[in-house]
């Protein structure tokens, strides 16, 4: 199946065709940096954090590009407020962007350009723009003339009467048109500034994405993507000023753009102040459970917030997990081995595990669908669990050379959603209040077990139990050993007692 993608420019799913055989060139906006991101901000990282993944997984040489706004009124204001530099302000924030981009599992960009690294590039495609007739200057004030580039509106589909009617458009009555949008502003007292033919000013904010994909990813480059809240106005004045620039079209040749996140089916925005900051729910929520919840829905859907949602979140990404460890459990770090004839039982296995990866591709060829792949896991999973839990099942060099063979898929699809668990997996610090609770209840019958002060890590303190319910079992206490047993299966932690020690699986 070929894979297709949903295009907001022809309004429907296309056949991804790059225009270098096995490379695809991808510029996604980034976020501007005043503040810790939002989880809609972190709902498009992940998206497009899949979609290079699964490129990749594919075989293409992928060219990842996502900037960083480091000068706008947001970061001007929210300095001016704070008593700080602009451009200090944001490189802090540029920094923790990175701290939870990498616990949600978001690879680095190839490229990741700021706006003020890129000022006279700026300047250069102003200029062009003037010198062809498409913008004009109003004082130190420089604006891109929308009427005069014919194909405006391509993207959002919409009039240009349909743009002003409650339209997010700069009031500026020095402007030819209410819909022209500014290239360049005239510096204000006390903002930061640079020099520029039309006197000291900083660029708009349309123009930095223009420049900056032009500049690393060349002209007609593959995919842009973005939340669907910037198809208009940023990426419409995107296209305008890049074509206009440039003389030729397709700016970029596929336009992705994510759904908002919602919560009681209202768009998450901070001026609602009905948004949840991404560090904040860190704090309670382990990251692959965020991640998880970001993937649940397709992209292009609404996904709509709530603890609940969390909540069902972190029950299907345990589902998943529970299945790798089922896994390593049984063959250890065994790797693949050459076999004679595998027997039917195997064979079979095999075959139903290589239909799980093809429903797994059919799910992502088609739009990214990523809610459709998780099931195809779900399918493996079934298949893996009983396989190993059959009764007959006996671990010959057959059994596990399959057993070595669904590991390794079932590894490379968590890893193309980001999903893939450390070497050891960690318990998610919501835990660690009612594991404490649980060390309470029986503090008086394990006092002389416990350490001086118990471990501020949620894993550690149940590795700690685990250590306290098998003493029990050591001196034949099983009424603690079952009390023990039974608290944490109340908290969702189930117990398993194996050849290979004691094993923990969360449901």
């Amino acid at each position: 199946m070929a894979l297709k993608v949903y295009n907001t420019l022809s309004k429907k799913k296309e056949e991804l065709v790059p225009a270098e055989e096995q490379q695809v060139r991808m510029y996604v906006c980034g976020p501007t940096t005043y503040n810790f991101i939002h989880l809609g901000n972190a709902r498009a990282l992940v998206v497009f954090d899949t979609i290079r993944r699964y490129l990749e997984y594919k075989g293409y040489r992928v060219t990842y590009v996502q900037n960083f706004t480091d000068i706008d009124d947001k970061i001007i204001k929210r300095a001016h407020e704070e008593g700080m530099d602009p451009l200090e302000l944001a490189e802090r924030y540029i920094k923790e962007y990175f701290r939870d981009a990498d616990a949600l599992r978001v690879k680095r960009a190839d490229i990741h350009p700021r706006a003020t690294e890129h000022i006279d590039d700026m300047i250069q495609m102003v200029k062009v723009l003037v010198e062809k007739g498409f913008a004009y200057q109003v004082g130190g004030d420089v604006y891109f003339s929308v009427r005069k580039f014919k194909d405006y509106g391509k993207l959002s589909g919409r009039t240009p009467e349909e743009m002003l009617s409650g339209a997010r458009v700069e009031v500026d009555e020095r402007k030819q048109d209410p819909l022209d949008f500014v290239l360049w502003k005239a510096a204000k007292a006390g903002e930061p500034y640079w020099d520029s033919p039309w006197g000291p000013g900083r660029p708009g904010w349309h123009l930095e994405c223009s420049v900056m994909s032009l500049k690393y990813l060349g002209d007609g480059f593959d995919i842009h993507g973005g939340g669907s809240d910037l198809i208009f106005p940023h990426h419409e004045n995107e296209i305008a000023q890049a074509e206009a620039y440039t003389g030729s079209a397709p700016f970029a040749r596929y336009w992705i753009h994510n759904g908002f996140v919602t919560v009681d089916q209202e768009k998450m925005s901070k001026s609602l102040g009905n948004f949840f900051i991404v560090r904040d729910l860190l704090q309670e929520w382990a990251p692959e459970i965020l991640r998880y919840f970001l993937l649940s829905t397709h992209y292009r859907s609404p996904l709509d917030f709530s603890p609940e949602s969390l909540k069902t979140a972190r029950k299907g990404y345990n589902r998943l997990a529970n299945t790798l460890e089922l896994l390593d459990d049984t063959i250890g770090d065994r790797e693949d081995s050459a076999v004679g004839r595998l027997s039917k039982e195997a064979e079979e296995f095999r075959d139903r595990i290589a239909a799980c990866v093809a429903e797994f591709e059919e799910a992502m060829d088609d739009d990214f669908n990523t809610a459709l792949a998780f099931a195809a896991l779900y399918n493996m999973g079934r298949e893996i669990n009983s396989y190993i839990n059959d009764r007959a099942f006996v671990p010959t060099p057959a059994a596990i050379h399959v057993l070595v063979l669904a590991r390794r898929y079932y590894q490379t699809l968590m890893d193309i959603l980001g999903l893939l668990p450390g070497e050891k997996r960690e318990l998610w610090p919501e835990y660690k209040e009612m594991l404490q609770e649980i060390i309470n209840a029986v503090r008086e019958q394990v006092q002389d077990l416990l350490p001086g002060e118990l471990p501020d890590n949620s894993s550690e303190l149940l590795d700690l139990l685990i250590s306290l319910r098998n003493e029990a079992r050591g001196r034949k206490d099983y009424q603690l050993a079952d009390q023990l047993r039974d608290a944490l299966k109340k908290i969702g932690i189930i117990l398993e007692d194996t050849p290979r020690g004691t094993r923990w699986r969360l449901v």
